[in-house]
């Protein structure tokens, strides 16, 4: 991930991405062990575009926009669903009959929320927000991206300041562990 454009752009970029990773996982059958590698995956592009979006969207929006707190929270609230069902498939296998159960009730929780940003947040913040400050949190974003967590911390902290603290560091061991375990490689 890391489109360009402004954070609208950007996060609807993650989202056709997302959309694809769960498409060739379902295309897969029941059992292929690239289901596994697939899912790995999508864990790492979630969490990246989670966490950037918890580091400077929500901000973003709890400034900008009326209301802003109360979305903010429903959106984080979502994200910690999420991030508990991605902790709980990280020790599935695909021929575990919990695997295909959980990858379904996490496609209809990440399609339910990428489409209620896209349908309702991401206009209201549009308006809310000069076009020079929609570039420069998308710019937030890709960045952070590059120093996210790969994996899901579901203790971490969700909100400013600690989780701006915290993520480049659960980002940097997350990365290591990856590398020697060669996750994420195809």
């Amino acid at each position: 991930m890391g489109h360009g454009g402004d954070v609208i752009n950007e996060l609807t970029a993650d989202h056709r991405e997302i959309d694809s990773l769960f498409t060739k996982i379902q295309a897969l059958p029941t059992g292929d062990p690239q289901r596994r590698k697939l899912a790995d995956t999508l864990t790492m592009e979630l969490v990246r575009h989670a966490v950037a979006e918890e580091e400077h969207l929500y901000p973003a929006v709890r400034r900008y926009v009326d209301d802003g707190d109360d979305i903010a929270d429903k959106e984080i609230s979502e994200h910690s669903e999420v991030e508990r069902m991605l902790k709980e498939l990280e020790d599935l296998q695909p021929g575990d009959g919990r695997f295909d159960t959980l990858m379904a009730e996490l496609k209809r929780s990440v399609t339910a929320h990428m489409t209620g940003e896209e349908n309702e947040l991401f206009p209201v913040l549009a308006e809310s927000c000069s076009g020079e400050r929609l570039q420069q949190l998308g710019e937030f974003i890709r960045r952070a991206k590059e120093t996210a967590p790969t994996r899901p911390h579901p203790a971490a902290p969700d909100t400013p300041p600690l989780n701006k603290l915290l993520a480049p560091g659960l980002g940097m061991v997350d990365r290591v562990r990856d590398a020697l375990t060669g996750r994420g490689k195809e």
